[in-house]
């Protein structure tokens, strides 16, 4: 992505001005202790639930306080936005609001959901390429051919403004907050939090999460070097999934506010929103979820109160069920067991047994005497089973491999 041509320049003014615009608009989320995280981890977990936000994100508060800030000229002339989703749906809700009209350009693979759910907010949806870049680049080409008003995603200062009234709430929510944990995209979410935060209280600490799939805003900080990406971005949180970070986002704020900066797997996104979604009572998306993965995986110098930010709850209904079962298989909750038994009557009822024993649900089977690789005297049995920790399965294992089953995989 291109440099802007002049600096980013946000301070606390700005962001309590974007406060007072957004107040009537935005809702003031909860910010609630969490007796079962705080129990886990040893400490005061705080939750901030962005995801019951407008639009299901926080994306509509940068988006409002920028389209506000135009000029009469610039709301007439319409403005355009790309995006994977969440911003979308903000910057269509916001331009309806103000009366203006919105092209919002979304790569041709963002979830269904939230290109059904832009349109209705009231923003023209133009599907281009296959990733959020190949969207952002089309949006510039239609800014320059049409004289649209580009919204940026998050490198704009009244966008990083906007996103950060979130820090002001929860200082005001929670004046005795050791650290805040944020999702990192772009970085516009945690540029404007962090600076609210630091102005404010530069005692608390910001610790930033990015999906190991798109680690780049991570090896900026670092001063790593960019590790090259394939086209093809493929993970649950999919609404950070930015391929080139913004060398101006990291000068700017995060290499200044931002204390440290720790990535997670899908596979720790997914427990993430599984734990969210069974104990909290709450549903997010991957992307909203990364903050609370980073919680579980990493032991960073918290304090005693600790905020985790869900950024987002627009989760995909089509892949929600897998994103569940792969977080089930990630806290030992499901297992999906292969087993090679000979072929002879009452092998199927002794395997069977054995998981009942051990009080495992069995939630399918499958029986399979022609796999390549079986002797004509083996079956390899498939089971999906329904389990409550990992010492259930290797325990299951054991009690196989007792009676002459040979284990080929467990998941």
């Amino acid at each position: 992505m291109n440099s802007l041509a002049a600096p980013l320049k946000v301070d606390i003014s700005d962001i309590q001005k974007a406060h007072g615009l957004l107040k009537p608009i935005v809702k003031y989320t909860d910010l609630d202790l969490s007796l079962s995280a705080s129990q886990m981890f040893g400490r005061n977990i705080y939750l901030k639930f962005e995801n019951t936000q407008r639009t299901g994100s926080f994306k509509i508060r940068g988006a409002y306080n920028k389209i506000m800030n135009l000029s009469p000229d610039e709301k007439g002339r319409g403005v355009v936005a790309s995006s994977a989703g969440n911003h979308a749906q903000g910057v269509a809700l916001s331009s309806k609001l103000a009366g203006v009209k919105a092209k919002i350009v979304m790569p041709e693979t963002a979830p269904l959901n939230k290109i059904i759910a832009t349109r209705h907010y009231g923003g023209e949806v133009i599907l281009k390429g296959e990733i959020y870049d190949d969207a952002y680049e089309y949006a510039k080409e239609l800014e320059k051919k049409e004289g649209y008003t580009f919204v940026h995603p998050y490198q704009d200062s009244h966008v990083i403004a906007g996103q950060g009234t979130i820090g002001l709430e929860i200082l005001s929510q929670l004046p005795d907050v050791d650290s805040v944990i944020v999702p990192i995209g772009g970085g516009g979410l945690i540029s404007g939090i962090s600076l609210a935060i630091k102005t404010l209280k530069p005692s608390c600490k910001i610790f930033g999460v990015q999906s190991d799939q798109t680690p780049g805003m991570s090896q900026l900080y670092r001063n790593q070097p960019s590790e090259p990406r394939s086209k093809r971005i493929t993970t649950i949180a999919d609404g950070i999934a930015i391929k080139k970070p913004s060398q101006e986002m990291c000068d700017y704020f995060i290499s200044k506010y931002v204390d440290d900066i720790v990535t997670v797997t899908d596979d720790d996104i997914a427990e993430a929103i599984v734990y969210l979604v069974e104990r909290m009572k709450t549903v997010t998306e991957g992307s909203g979820a990364v903050s609370f993965a980073g919680l579980m995986k990493h032991q960073l110098e918290f304090g005693k109160n600790t905020c985790v930010l869900l950024s987002g709850g627009n989760i995909d209904l089509n892949i929600i069920s897998k994103v569940i079962e792969r977080g089930q298989i990630k806290r030992g909750r499901i297992a999906k067991m292969s087993v090679v038994v000979e072929d002879m009557p009452g092998n199927l009822q002794r395997l069977t047994q054995i998981i009942a024993v051990e009080k495992a649900n069995i939630l399918e089977v499958n029986h399979d005497r022609v796999t390549h690789g079986l002797s004509l005297r083996e079956t390899r049995i498939d089971f999906f089973l329904e389990t409550n920790s990992f010492e259930q399965i290797q325990k299951i294992e054991s009690e196989i491999e007792k009676v002459g089953g040979k284990i080929l995989r467990i998941t």
